[in-house]
């Protein structure tokens, strides 16, 4: 499978491409049921957030997740929920009862407990959640969600959710895991910036390592929205 690679000139752009393709697979799948999309966090998403509010797209039968979520209040600069909230969830109008958020401000461990069940309970009785939409971006390590390289939790194919410690930021996060990013109908990543270009190529071209390139995993399932940086 090769991926699908989209290259724009500039992040803005990136991220208007990327916000009409999502737009154009969530109304596919209303077609047959309420929509799922799954979100990251991070520098560029505020930018696909702003486009997708601005788009007049109905959000009353799209429940939104988070992809992950650092172990922080929702109030929090650093917290993913509250860039979503200020730049989509309020601009778009989305419901309260459609926003299913990681409680960051829990214990790590009870957060991804009380993340999982909550997944479980939308996907009930789907043994492993199928997202319509899951919005990914990397870092210039490889990592995506919040799966860094070395970690043992690239092994799991089983779990919806767990909690992680991440040493280069001296912080907790939670994340979805492999299993339901390698489960979503579909995956789209943003990225911009040339600190990722050369990651990217290893990720698109080169052997297939999730252990040192996390995003590898979903790499060649995936379309891809970049920057003419990033593309390298």
């Amino acid at each position: 499978m090769s991926a699908n690679r989209n290259v724009l000139p500039d992040a803005a752009s990136a991220a208007e491409a990327c916000a009409r393709h999502i737009l154009r697979l969530l109304a596919d799948a209303l077609g047959e049921r309420d929509a799922t999309l799954a979100i990251s966090g991070g520098s560029t998403p505020n930018l696909l957030f702003d486009r997708l509010a601005a788009s007049g797209f109905r959000w009353d039968r799209v429940h939104l997740f988070w992809v992950d979520e650092r172990c922080v209040p929702p109030t929090d600069d650093a917290s993913n929920y509250k860039l979503a909230r200020e730049h989509l969830i309020e601009p778009a109008g989305i419901p309260a009862a459609n926003v299913h958020r990681i409680l960051g401000e829990l214990e790590p461990h009870e957060a991804a407990s009380r993340y999982g069940e909550e997944v479980g309970r939308v996907f009930r009785p789907a043994s492993t959640p199928r997202f319509d939409v899951v919005h990914l971006g990397m870092g210039p390590d490889g990592h995506t969600a919040s799966l860094f390289p070395g970690s043992p939790l690239l092994e799991d194919r089983e779990g919806v959710a767990a909690a992680v410690y991440a040493p280069q930021f001296n912080q907790w996060r939670v994340t979805l895991l492999p299993g339901v990013l390698m489960a979503a109908r579909n995956i789209v990543f943003l990225v911009a910036g040339a600190d990722k270009a050369q990651t990217l190529r290893s990720a698109l071209e080169g052997e297939y390592d999730p252990r040192k390139i996390p995003a590898r995993i979903v790499a060649r399932q995936a379309t891809w929205f970049l920057d003419r940086a990033a593309a390298g």
